[in-house]
């Protein structure tokens, strides 16, 4: 599909300064932007590159000053949202899978499938299971005994969603996903491990999304619960009996220890790693690869490992910086003290 700036402008609600008739006939990221695409400024970083790109036309905030000869700019007020809206209208979203049941998969009869859902090839949905309406089960997947998806969720190929998983509507897990499997949950008899019973569930709640090869572990006993609306990275690990709220951002490589409380619209940075039984407050903020081992009261912005205020961690850093130059002036000093010592004897 190809649409003239003008008609971007129009579309995105923004300001044109140039060309109103030019042809954008694709869209592309700064660096790999051709003639006749547009692409989009969201950080003064990417300035440098955007210099340099190839793109016609570019989506810029409203307050843009900058000189960018050679291209049509398009002002508005978030050019990330706008440049979204321009690949929603010129790309077409890839095609929606044909409902039915592929003569592969294994259906248990006493399954329950919503009007319109998508089984795929080598499906595998055990007794009891309900698939709500239009619901894309992915090739190669596997639902357990009891469990009950809702409507119009995709779940993508060789998911796992072990036996009496609850997971509500526009729901999406993405390849490798693992719901439901059991806690790591061990306790020492005798010198030797010995494992305790994981006999809990999993309860996802509506507009989740989990990234590939992400587990969320069922409950030593109650559930396992994630919030409404949040979303979640690749490679996350959340252990038994937690609680995630509603509209968390979980960042990829993030562990959280079994009984964590997290509140709602909590971001947790790349690698957070949080230890078991602690409560992390509604809209705290954890920076990458922190690790938390103490409650977080709601709001805070926390940094490194321990965690602890951002504050205090940026002056930690900042005197770290002197250190060498500290330890110098202690040498040297030492170095005086015991020249003086031995100038007094």
């Amino acid at each position: 599909m190809s649409l003239t700036t003008r008609e971007i402008a129009e579309w995105v609600g923004g300001e044109l300064c140039g060309a109103p008739e030019a042809v954008i006939t694709g869209v592309a990221g700064v660096r790999d932007a051709r003639p006749g695409e547009i692409t989009f400024l969201a950080h003064p970083r990417y300035l440098a590159a955007l210099r340099g790109s190839a793109a016609t036309a570019v989506l810029v905030a409203r307050d843009f000053a900058e000189s960018l000869p050679g291209k049509i700019l398009i002002r508005v007020d978030n050019p990330s949202r706008a440049f979204t809206r321009v690949v929603e209208k010129m790309v077409p979203p890839p095609p929606r899978p044909v409902p039915g049941v592929d003569p592969t998969a294994r259906v248990a009869t006493t399954a329950r499938l919503g009007e319109g859902v998508c089984i795929q090839a080598y499906v595998v949905i055990e007794s009891g299971a309900v698939i709500g309406a239009r619901t894309v089960i992915g090739a190669g997947s596997f639902i357990g005994q009891d469990t009950v998806i809702g409507e119009d969720c995709h779940i993508y190929p060789r998911v796992t969603i072990r036996e009496r998983t609850r997971i509500g509507h526009r729901v999406i897990l993405h390849p490798g996903v693992v719901l439901g499997a059991d806690g790591f949950g061990f306790e020492t008899v005798q010198g030797e491990l010995q494992k305790i019973p994981q006999v809990g569930a999993v309860e996802i709640g509506d507009d989740v999304e989990i990234g590939a090869n992400s587990c969320v572990d069922r409950g030593r006993f109650g559930t396992t619960r994630v919030g409404r609306g949040t979303k979640i990275d690749n490679l996350v690990q959340i252990g038994h009996n937690c609680v995630i709220g509603e509209h968390c951002i979980i960042c990829a490589g993030t562990g959280i220890a079994g009984s964590v409380v997290v509140g709602n619209r909590v971001t947790l940075a790349g690698q957070v790693g949080v230890a078991g039984h602690l409560t992390i407050g509604d809209g705290a903020i954890i920076g990458a690869q922190a690790g938390v081992a103490q409650d977080v009261p709601p709001g805070a912005v926390m940094l490194g490992a321990p965690a602890e205020p951002h504050m205090k961690f940026k002056r930690s850093v900042a005197a770290l910086q002197h250190l060498p130059e500290l330890m110098k002036r202690v040498r040297e000093l030492e170095k005086r003290l015991a020249a003086h010592a031995t100038g007094d004897r």
